[in-house]
């Protein structure tokens, strides 16, 4: 007789690496609709046979011109913000061990807000290559403080950093107006900068941002492995090899060019690097290397989405999107407390 050999069962790290690529081209594919999205709806109509005929053959047409100097450019900027957001929370969650770390909710965008207010108001800065400097100091010192503060103390929890961030925000948030109040003059560039929106930036906006965003997303990017092995502690990722204090610092670096130049560029936009990481997660699990490479897909997926959204509820006006993305992400981030028993403080 004939021996059978049966095939041996896969394994389920073979099991758990396809799923991960299977997803990921999900993500991709989901991000190049959302991409098509951006560019082919607006406030004016033009038939998709157009956008696509003109996308790829410029003319002197209106719809050309709306297509190019518009559309894309904005398109472009969401794809950049949305990878930065979601990098800037993953990359935070993962020094902090905290999966409710986000820029938004730790005070990192109000710190950029607030630098760029006092610039706005008493510098008299109008671009965005002036604000992304002042973007990156107050990014850089609102982390500093709120890394500080949330892990003072012999049993430092993720609700500290929490409290920290929101008690910071108040902070900052009570600079903003006192200075707004003081310097009438700069609320109007300052509101329709301070709700986050794409519109009325241009190429020249993304160029500008372009380097900050590079460094950025590169740096993150290659944290992954030494991010693994901070998530196992400071002994234990010390026994690996790994520096944990210089993965804070590159770590801090990395969201302070993140959100110093999303925010310099489209304003805060909350709650996107709170709903990034948690996606990823429950996709890929607990490797940060996987996670970081969602982040740059799902990122921009989520904003530029967010974006279509707040054109066609509202259209022919539209809603920034900004107040798009702190809509949905409020209920997401009510059901993580609860998940999370916050209330048991």
């Amino acid at each position: 007789m004939t021996a059978v050999l049966a095939a041996p069962p896969s394994s389920p790290h073979r099991k758990r690496g396809k799923r991960r690529w299977i997803g990921f081209a999900l993500a991709l594919t989901v991000l190049v609709v959302m991409f098509a999205l951006s560019v082919a709806i607006g406030s004016r109509t033009i038939a998709l046979s157009t956008v696509w005929q003109v996308l790829w053959h410029p003319d002197s047409t209106p719809e050309s011109v709306i297509v190019h100097d518009l559309r894309l450019p904005r398109t472009l900027l969401g794809f950049g913000v949305g990878a930065a957001l979601g990098l800037a929370g993953t990359v935070m969650q993962a020094l902090t061990r905290n999966p409710l770390a986000e820029p938004g909710l730790l005070g990192v965008n109000l710190g950029a807000s607030t630098a760029v207010v006092i610039a706005i108001a008493f510098l008299g800065v109008t671009t965005a290559t002036g604000y992304v400097w002042f973007a990156f100091a107050g990014a850089a010192l609102t982390s500093a403080a709120v890394f500080a503060l949330g892990g003072a103390g012999r049993h430092p929890t993720p609700e500290r950093q929490i409290l920290a961030g929101v008690s910071i925000t108040a902070v900052l948030g009570a600079i903003v107006w006192a200075v707004l109040v003081l310097r009438r003059e700069a609320f109007d560039r300052y509101r329709h900068w301070d709700v986050g929106s794409f519109s009325d930036r241009d190429s020249g906006t993304v160029l500008r941002i372009l380097p900050f965003l590079a460094a950025g997303i590169l740096l993150a990017l290659v944290l992954g492995r030494q991010l693994n092995a901070l998530s196992l502690g400071d002994e234990s990722a010390t026994s690996l090899g790994a520096h944990p204090v210089r993965i804070r610092a590159l770590g801090l670096l990395a969201v302070t060019l993140l959100c110093g130049a999303a925010t310099a560029a489209a304003g805060p936009i909350w709650f996107l690097g709170l709903a990034v990481p948690y996606a990823a997660r429950m996709i890929v699990g607990t490797d940060h290397r996987w996670i970081l490479a969602f982040a740059v897909v799902l990122g921009p997926a989520l904003l530029l989405g967010a974006d279509v959204l707040g054109r066609v509820l509202v259209a022919p006006a539209e809603l920034p999107v900004g107040v798009v993305t702190a809509f949905l992400g409020a209920p997401l981030f009510i059901a993580l407390c609860r998940r999370r028993r916050l209330s048991s403080l």
